[in-house]
């Protein structure tokens, strides 16, 4: 079953070979060691919870949206899911990938100006007056707590760790593996340690693990400053896993940046469709730009309460106000059963019937930038 149906991930304090198993059936073979590897994860986690957060339920020993209860899906749900996704109708861009842009041939951008560039499914790398922030990056392959199985990438990262501008803040939205890679986080730490990084509760570990040394964790509302810049995280309809065994252990989140001059961007992470969306507008205001995902959310009723679709990014835009918006979380991981290609153009449509000119709502090429 692909782990993302399963994925989960373990708090952090608020901060800054056996031969018998070559004799049991194929199933048991690769059922006892992701038993026994979760197990550990679980084990090794120190799983305090944050009884303080209002988010945090303790009747059930985890955190929860107030419609979390709906995310919620039974073992034949899952193995249902899996079925529909091994039997899928082909998709070209999967097997023939998808169109990219070396950024790094592209002439530099004006670091005093504003520009956001799609490096793939929810990272990007957003600039505004000196200032750059990096949201969700994930170089690695696949998707997965394995380097050999899960969601393997239809299109590299158009920037690596290593070919990175400098980057000054970076959020991670929630613990799954398509947002949170930690082999690519390691190596941008490495590169990169002093990178300030904002997460929601539950993460610091993780980051801190990883080599960076100014790791916050905020709550939803809560905010903190980071070079002038005002982050606050706002709720969103998801849920947070990295093991079989953790789940909603983490918080998951969206994050609204203020900067110095007043401008706002949003970035949603992963959501279902809401009403937190007009709350964040109500009490943050308006973002100027922001990024909404648009895809994995094949088949409607498993993925309807955990991603939103193309129609439900265009109503999310317009609860946020926003002035312009890329779509994210789309085309690089096969993740569900849409066509990969598919997102852009039911976005295009979207925008048509809600009378929104669709150049202020963009799905861009991996790779691309866009100047704003």
């Amino acid at each position: 079953v692909d782990m993302r149906c399963t994925k989960f991930a373990a708090p952090a304090a608020l901060s800054s070979a056996n031969p018998g198993i070559c004799h049991m059936p194929t199933f048991t073979r690769f059922l006892v060691p992701l038993l026994v590897s979760g197990l550990f994860l679980a084990g090794c986690s120190s799983m305090k919870p944050y009884t303080d957060s209002p988010q945090y339920d303790e009747s059930r020993n985890r955190f929860e949206h107030p419609a979390g209860y709906r995310n919620d899906k039974g073992l034949f749900d899952v193995l249902g899911l899996a079925g529909a996704f091994l039997t899928r109708e082909d998709d070209p861009a999967e097997k023939n990938g998808m169109p990219l842009i070396d950024p790094t041939k592209v002439p530099p951008a004006d670091m005093d100006g504003r520009d956001v560039t799609w490096i793939g499914h929810a990272s990007l790398l957003f600039r505004h007056n000196g200032v750059s922030v990096l949201t969700d990056p994930v170089f690695s392959d696949r998707a997965s707590p394995f380097a050999f199985s899960g969601p393997k990438r239809v299109v590299p990262p158009a920037y690596t760790a290593d070919t990175l501008p400098k980057v000054d803040i970076l959020i991670v939205s929630h613990a799954h593996y398509d947002h949170l890679d930690l082999p690519g986080l390691k190596r941008l730490a490495a590169l990169q340690p002093d990178i300030r990084v904002v997460v929601p509760l539950g993460l610091a570990r993780y980051l801190s693990r990883a080599g960076f040394t100014d790791v916050t964790e905020i709550d939803w509302w809560q905010n903190t400053e980071r070079d002038g810049t005002t982050i606050t995280a706002t709720p969103v309809r998801h849920w947070a896993s990295r093991s079989p065994f953790d789940r909603n252990k983490t918080l998951w989140a969206g994050f609204m940046f203020r900067f110095d001059d007043g401008y706002q961007f949003y970035f949603a992470g992963d959501t279902g469709y809401s009403a937190d969306f007009t709350e964040t507008r109500e009490r943050l205001g308006a973002p100027d730009f922001a990024a909404i995902p648009i895809g994995a959310y094949e088949p409607r009723e498993f993925m309807r309460e955990s991603h939103c679709n193309p129609e439900e990014a265009v109503r999310i835009f317009q609860d946020l106000g926003a002035g312009q918006a890329i779509g994210v979380h789309w085309g690089t991981f096969k993740l569900t059963l849409e066509p990969l290609a598919e997102p852009p153009q039911r976005l295009r449509a979207a925008l048509q019937e809600a009378g929104i000119p669709v150049d202020r709502f963009r799905a861009l090429t991996h790779g691309e930038r866009w100047d704003l």
